[in-house]
């Protein structure tokens, strides 16, 4: 029988897990997933990293922190150590899914400094120095829709690296972000650079969208308000596949494409469902469409392999009732505008909260080693 992630495949839908530690690098279970949970990618994140790092059941970088305790490394040159050694190793375990995939999938992310999120030059070195430190093909380098990462993003482009554009929460940020991937194209090509090299993902958030919409609707309290429920999050993503859809179509994107260039894909993130009311596949069955990446937590993409319902495309022919919610929204007094504002604010604190929490422990694990 096929499987649940097996028909997600099928549709168009790229499956990348939202998660990574040596463990599950070591002891075969990224490898089981790729060959039973049909996973073909995955992202990481300083929480994602903190909470590997710090896990006290996990012993697997003990050996690394010792060593580089004895070096006189700082917090920062051994998590950059060990999170560089976990995403080349995780990068070779997708290798094959890389080749066999044309190089669309078999990706792995790893993001900038969280400290960096609104320093555009800072991002730009880190970016250049983590895709040289990892040096492999199939990596993607994050970086976050600011506006101070904007100009980042053309720039790591037209320097042939390829990224991972993350925390877009709103369609006029994310119309921002693929211009800036197009811009970066159009220099590489000026520079010679081989555009069929370059790849790139833009992060769309989904579940946080729900979560800030939907606590702003019970504050109004009106049974209008309350049918609006849960519906924020698949109508603003469905509308940003239209716009990579219709962007993608267009003359400027077209003659990129022509010189080998390659669409820059919608990716859901933040797919894990927030609210226990909700199925608990809600943001995977109903984000299917050609072209797309789901990035989903363990137990999330566990739900889908057990009893996600894949009915093929639940985007395309959605947007005029997608559109129609935001309308609704607007008239219950519901600014999305601030709604999307206050969660990349919200985005880039909570990264760099994990970032120094993660510094704080690693920075006391090497001082107990010395």
């Amino acid at each position: 029988m096929t499987t649940p992630t097996a028909a997600l495949s099928a549709a168009g839908v790229s499956i990348w897990l939202d998660d990574l530690s040596r463990y599950r690098i070591t002891s075969g279970n990224l490898a089981d997933l790729i060959a039973s949970r049909n996973v073909v990618g995955v992202t990481t994140n300083p929480t994602i990293f903190a909470n590997a790092i710090t896990n006290p059941n996990d012993t697997s970088y003990d050996g690394q922190v010792a060593q580089l305790a004895a070096s006189g490394a700082t917090a920062e040159e051994a998590i950059f150590e060990a999170t560089t050694q976990d995403v080349r190793e995780a990068l070779d375990i997708f290798r094959p899914v890389w080749e066999e995939s044309k190089h669309v999938d078999g990706r792995v992310s790893i993001e900038v400094s969280p400290d960096l999120a609104h320093d555009t030059e800072g991002t730009v070195a880190q970016a250049k120095e983590l895709w040289a430190k990892v040096d492999r093909p199939n990596l993607l380098v994050k970086i976050p829709a600011t506006k101070a990462g904007l100009p980042a993003i053309t720039a790591a482009i037209a320097a042939g690296i390829s990224v991972n554009v993350t925390l877009i929460f709103s369609l006029e940020r994310y119309a921002e972000v693929i211009d800036a991937y197009l811009a970066g194209l159009e220099q590489a090509k000026a520079a010679g650079i081989d555009l069929s090299t370059i790849h790139s993902v833009a992060s769309f958030f989904v579940s946080r969208v729900d979560t800030e919409t939907d606590k702003r609707l019970a504050a109004i309290g009106t049974d209008e308000a309350s049918a609006l429920k849960s519906k924020a999050g698949l109508a603003n993503a469905r509308l940003a596949y239209e716009l990579y859809q219709k962007t993608f179509a267009g003359e400027r994107a077209a003659a990129l494409l022509a010189a080998g260039a390659n669409r820059q894909r919608p990716l859901w993130a933040s797919t894990g469902v927030k609210d226990p009311s909700l199925p608990d596949t809600l943001y995977v069955t109903e984000l299917v469409a050609a072209d797309v990446v789901n990035t989903m937590p363990e137990k999330t993409l566990e739900a889908t392999f057990d009893h996600g319902v894949v009915t093929g495309d639940t985007i395309t022919g959605t947007y005029e009732e997608s559109r129609a919610v935001f309308a609704d929204l607007a008239a219950v007094g519901v600014d999305f505008a601030d709604v999307t504002q206050v969660l990349e604010d919200e985005g880039v604190a909570k990264f760099i909260d994990s970032w120094h929490d993660l510094l704080g422990q690693v920075r006391e694990g090497l001082e107990a080693q010395r």
